[in-house]
């Protein structure tokens, strides 16, 4: 049965868009793997919605990825990691990684003098979902958040370069850089977008944690040690389907992903509650 497994595609869910530099991360390190895509991109952000909300779409966006027949399900949205990741984990018989640990526990590796930065959307920040898992490890550690909630317009406008993208982290990170810390998560998925950006404002002595990137390292681990990862020399195929297409959602995925999508499904909100 795990010889059959191990052939099966990775499934991937976010709120949105910002999932898709987790797909590009996957898809850079286990490049013979194939990955099933979600966006929930009818009911985004969900960082605005109640914690049962958040449970509720979360579970409907995995048991999408399930009759999928995904092998593994990476949560792709650091709300729903901070707030549904045990749900489904009890709820669903299949492995589910999320985005908090895997980038908690990469900045503590990488950390020497125990001040960390946090930066993510203002839900993320407020959960305070990284600080808590972080000092759950190591309490002697100094965690500083920011929320720099500007930084999700700027990446999907395509502002990667633009004087106002460069005038807004600073501000945003000054008062990070004036704590010196040493390690910064880029605590969303968005954030990756703009990491020229945010290195030559946080400095060049700064590591920054990329957790689609950390989460990836988790994936990868876990398929060795149990068996699952693709042993084939083919490279994997990706499938990408949304709840909503707006008018430039291709352009902007493609910027995410840097690379070309074939073909984008939409499926239909009432298809997708009903799943069993």
């Amino acid at each position: 049965m795990k010889t059959l497994e191990k052939y099966k595609p990775i499934g991937v869910f976010d709120s949105g868009i910002g999932g898709l530099t987790v797909v590009k991360k996957l898809a850079s390190c286990l490049p013979n793997e194939s990955i099933v895509y979600f966006g929930d991109t009818a009911r985004v952000p969900y960082g605005s919605k109640s914690n049962f909300t958040v449970i509720e779409y979360s579970m409907e966006d995995a048991r999408f990825l399930i009759n999928k027949d995904v092998k593994l399900i990476v949560v792709a949205c650091n709300t729903a990691s901070s707030i549904a990741l045990s749900a489904l984990q009890n709820n669903f018989d299949i492995p589910i990684i999320g985005m908090i640990e895997a980038g908690s526990r990469r900045a503590l590796e990488k950390t020497r003098s125990g001040k960390i930065g946090i930066i993510g959307t203002s839900a993320t920040i407020n959960s305070k979902a990284y600080s808590k898992e972080i000092l759950k490890i190591d309490n002697k550690i100094k965690v500083f958040e920011k929320a720099c909630p500007l930084f999700v317009p700027l990446t999907e406008e395509g502002w990667l370069d633009h004087k106002a993208t460069y005038l807004i982290a600073e501000e945003y990170l000054k008062e990070l850089r004036e704590l010196n810390i040493d390690t910064l998560v880029l605590g969303c998925t968005h954030y990756p977008v703009l990491i020229r950006v945010v290195k030559e404002i946080i400095g060049n002595d700064v590591e920054l944690i990329d957790s689609g990137s950390a989460a990836s390292y988790v994936v990868e681990k876990y398929l060795q040690e149990k068996n699952l990862k693709n042993d084939t020399k083919n490279e994997g195929t990706y499938e990408y389907y949304v709840s909503d297409i707006s008018p430039n959602f291709k352009e902007i995925a493609e910027r995410f992903l840097d690379r070309k999508i074939d073909e984008l499904k939409k499926i239909d909100l009432d298809i997708l509650t009903k799943l069993k």
